[in-house]
């Protein structure tokens, strides 16, 4: 089970025009809105990552509207951990259970998945909240990554993880998030 002290949010890649030809676009943008928002009803840290920004563009404004305190890291590496600033700021935060929500599937979200669990972290994909441009791309990434050991989940079933009990303001919000 997830535990609201040791996880945190990285997101993905979700950028420019790669962004747009993403497998059922609109239900990926809704869900990762979804999560992120859910992760600031429970007051969860958060890690925004973007590939080559300058050719791939920045993240759609989506996502990015969301996230006005936070700033995106820059990275060339498919898998996160093939930043040193990603690195850091994932160990500055001392959490060992890591969410992945972003695209591709197959690609940046596969590569960080088995980086993150070869050096032991607790890996959760949102399955809804990830995605790649075919949905046979999109269908392999998620089973190799399920595979290697990662967890696959949805927005709700994460959000309520977390939370535990039906009870107090951020149940109620989360509630209303997820309707």
């Amino acid at each position: 089970m997830l535990k609201k002290d040791q996880t945190i949010l990285v997101i993905v890649d979700v950028q420019g025009k790669l962004a747009q030809l993403m497998s059922d676009k609109q239900h990926l943008f809704e869900s990762l809105q979804k999560v992120i928002q859910g992760f600031k009803v429970l007051d969860l840290p958060m890690i925004w990552l973007e590939q080559v920004p300058d050719k791939l563009g920045a993240t759609i404004p989506e996502v990015a509207n969301l996230l006005p305190e936070l700033k995106p890291i820059a990275k060339t590496s498919f898998g996160c951990l093939g930043s040193n600033e990603f690195r850091c700021a994932l160990e500055k935060t001392g959490r060992k259970q890591v969410v992945l929500v972003g695209i591709e599937a197959h690609i940046c979200v596969y590569q960080s998945a088995s980086q993150l669990l070869q050096e032991g972290y607790e890996v959760t994909v949102i399955g809804e909240a990830v995605s790649s441009r075919t949905s046979a791309n999109y269908q392999v990434g998620i089973e190799r990554m399920a595979q290697m050991g990662a967890a696959i989940s949805s927005v709700e079933m994460l959000l309520f993880e977390l939370l535990q009990k039906a009870e107090g303001p951020q149940f109620r919000e989360l509630a209303t998030l997820v309707k």
